[in-house]
Order: C-alpha cells, then sequence, then structure tokens
C-alpha cells in the first residue's frame, strides 16, 4: 500500500506539471527532478501462440479468447538539461511523439539500447544513416557480440539474416558514438557504476544473449526500464515461469524475470516496459500464485 501511494504522488504531480504535454501516445512521469515520456508507438493484441509453457487452464484463466494487450513503447528521459532514450521502437510513431514535444533528432544525447531486435532499433535509422546524429548510442557488450558473430550469422538459413542485417546497419552507422559496455549483476548493484549520471545497467539476459535493463535516478526516485523481461504482462505477472517464442533462450529469460521481479518489489521500484499496454508505467506487487502489475493511474 505504501508503495502505491507513493507512485500515485508521482504521477499526481506529474499530470498537475506536464498534462499539456500529453496526449493518447504520450504519458508523463515526474522522476524527482527529471521528466519521463512513454512514447507509444502503438496498442495491440499479442496471441497466446507465443507462450511457452502456459497450459489449458491458465489460458483459460488469464488470456479466455487466446490474446493479451500489448504494446512497442519508447521511453524519454528528460534530465539535468539533456534528452534520453530508452531504445526507439520501429520509429513509426517515435518522431511525431517527439515533435509533439518539440524535441528535434538531433536534441537526443544519448539512446540506451535494451536489446537490437527490430521492434527496438527500429528508430535508430533514416535512409540507412543515423537518425540522431549528435546522440551517443550504449549498448550491452554481449549483446554487440551476438549480433556481429559473422560465424554464427552464415550458418543460418538466408530467410533468418534480416534481424542481423539490421542490427549491423544500425552500428555501422552510429560506429563513432558506440559505447559498448558490461552490465552490472544485479547482486552488485549497489557496488556497481553508473554509466552516466544517474544511469545503471542490470543485465537481464535470456531474452537476448545481452538483454539489459536501465535503473534510473534523479533525487530519491528510480525507475526501472525494464525492455522485453515480459511481454504478455496478463499472464506472464501471475506465471512469471512462462516464457516466449522470442526468447532466445527461455530458461535464462525465466530466470532473469524471476530475479528482477523480487527486486523490484524488494526494493519497491516502479517499472516501464517496451510491451506494457499504455501508459507503460506502474508497480509490481506479490500475488498468491505469483506477481500483480499495477499501472500508473
Amino acid at each position: 500500500m505504501r508503495r502505491q501511494l507513493i507512485l500515485i504522488a508521482m504521477f499526481i504531480m506529474a499530470t498537475t506539471c506536464g498534462k499539456a504535454q500529453t496526449n493518447e501516445n504520450v504519458f508523463l512521469m515526474k522522476l524527482g527532478d527529471s521528466k519521463v515520456y512513454l512514447l507509444s508507438e502503438g496498442q495491440r493484441n499479442g496471441s497466446t501462440d507465443i507462450l511457452i509453457g502456459a497450459g489449458p487452464e491458465i489460458i483459460e484463466q488469464y488470456a479466455p479468447d487466446h490474446s493479451f494487450p500489448m504494446a512497442v513503447n519508447v521511453f524519454l528521459w528528460q534530465v539535468d538539461g539533456k534528452n534520453i532514450l530508452f531504445d526507439t521502437g520501429y520509429g513509426s510513431a517515435l518522431f511525431d511523439n517527439l515533435q509533439f514535444l518539440q524535441v528535434k533528432p538531433e536534441d537526443i544525447d544519448a539512446i540506451f539500447i535494451t536489446h537490437m531486435h527490430g521492434d527496438h532499433i527500429g528508430g535508430l535509422l533514416r535512409d540507412d544513416q543515423a537518425a540522431f546524429p549528435k546522440a551517443t548510442l550504449y549498448l550491452a557488450q554481449a549483446e554487440y557480440d551476438y549480433w556481429t558473430n559473422e560465424e554464427a550469422i552464415n550458418q543460418m538459413p538466408e530467410n533468418q539474416r534480416g534481424g542481423f542485417i539490421g542490427a549491423q546497419k544500425v552500428i555501422d552507422a552510429y560506429r563513432d558514438k558506440l559505447y559498448l559496455f558490461e552490465p552490472n549483476a544485479i547482486d552488485s548493484l549497489d557496488n556497481s557504476k553508473e554509466l552516466c549520471s544517474g544511469v545503471k545497467a542490470i543485465a537481464a539476459y535470456g531474452h537476448t544473449p545481452g538483454h539489459t535493463t536501465y535503473l534510473i535516478e534523479s533525487g530519491n526516485d528510480q525507475l526501472l526500464i525494464w525492455g522485453d523481461l515480459a511481454h504478455a504482462m496478463a499472464v506472464q505477472m501471475p506465471h512469471p515461469e512462462i516464457a516466449v517464442t522470442y526468447d532466445n533462450d527461455p530458461k535464462m529469460a525465466v530466470q532473469s524475470r524471476l530475479t528482477v521481479l523480487q527486486f523490484i518489489v524488494d526494493q519497491e521500484i516502479p517499472i516501464a516496459g517496451m510491451h506494457i499496454p499504455y501508459p507503460g508505467i506502474g508497480t509490481i506487487e506479490k500475488s498468491e500464485s505469483g506477481y500483480q502489475f499495477i499501472p500508473a493511474p
């Protein structure tokens, strides 16, 4: 209850400070002395066909029509006079959303990538050129190594290489502004260094070999931007042991999810996710079977 009251207060502040700067694709959260914006790339339903380990009883209880709400989200953090993006979605609505906030592509100072699937890096390029010419691109070393492994790529059928080709185009376009790093283990976070002021990277491997979450902090407030830690909130919160076919290593993805969920509940940290339906931000609480997601009001 205390966590819910704190988060509600944070969002009331956001509403009073920034209501004129929101629409159906943009949601504002106040974080300490900074602002976090959800930039929606679209809302849709996902199919339970992608779920691994969800038996008929679970489907009947949590997704009886064999679908669940999901989204594609980007997050913009305005802090200390800087504009920082977390992922770029498909790029389908990103630039319109930024324009709505009067932010130009050249105003973006840094971009933190959770992983290099197309729905997270699609907005990085325009006509095969860097869409954000002044931004430093932050990427986990393990993620870079995976998408640039030519030997592994050459062993794949040609019709399955598209994601690797797209990732390599991004890397080439931002090579002069690319910052590679090793994410922190979640159990050593207290003694870890920030990538830049207010940002710590946490390894959450499994969905991809270098999938990374980001803990951001302003004042006394924190927010965990967890990327693709979950795709089907309606199912994977009460049953976090369920994986999805998009996971590179389903077993590892489940373990990462369980570890992060326990961490954020223990630390009372709100979360933001790239596939959480609008507003894409909220809190996590323990439930009888697993966990419960409470959307921001």
